[in-house]
């Protein structure tokens, strides 16, 4: 008896991983091979990069929370500590957008906490 394959599945296992390595160079691009490899590859970075994305966007909020503080003679650290004993509940997301895009707030939440 022969052996039987099913080539329907294994042409749109193949489509399907070529589909998402679409502008891509190379060979990587249309080399099944090299295709699947580079796909699972960039599979792994945007998982990765996913979460290394929320560390870089809270490392960007404090960099920018700590230049409007310094602009009032606060560190970061003490800005921070002083809005938790005055029980002032603003993520860091927002400090940040009042810090960069409206600076009178910023200020009226500075001079509540002094």
């Amino acid at each position: 008896m022969p052996r039987s394959v099913n080539s329907v599945a294994k042409r749109a296992r193949r489509k399907k991983v070529l589909k998402q390595a679409k502008g891509f160079f190379g060979r990587r691009k249309n080399v099944w091979t090299v295709a699947k490899n580079a796909v699972d590859k960039a599979m792994l970075y945007s998982y990765r990069d996913r979460r290394n994305k929320k560390r870089s966007f809270r490392a960007l909020w404090i960099t920018r929370i700590n230049a409007g503080a310094r602009q009032y003679g606060l560190s970061y650290s003490q800005f921070m500590g002083k809005l938790k004993a005055n029980d002032i509940e603003l993520n860091r997301k927002v400090l940040a957008d009042l810090a960069m895009n409206n600076p009178e707030a910023f200020k009226a939440v500075i001079e509540k906490i002094k």
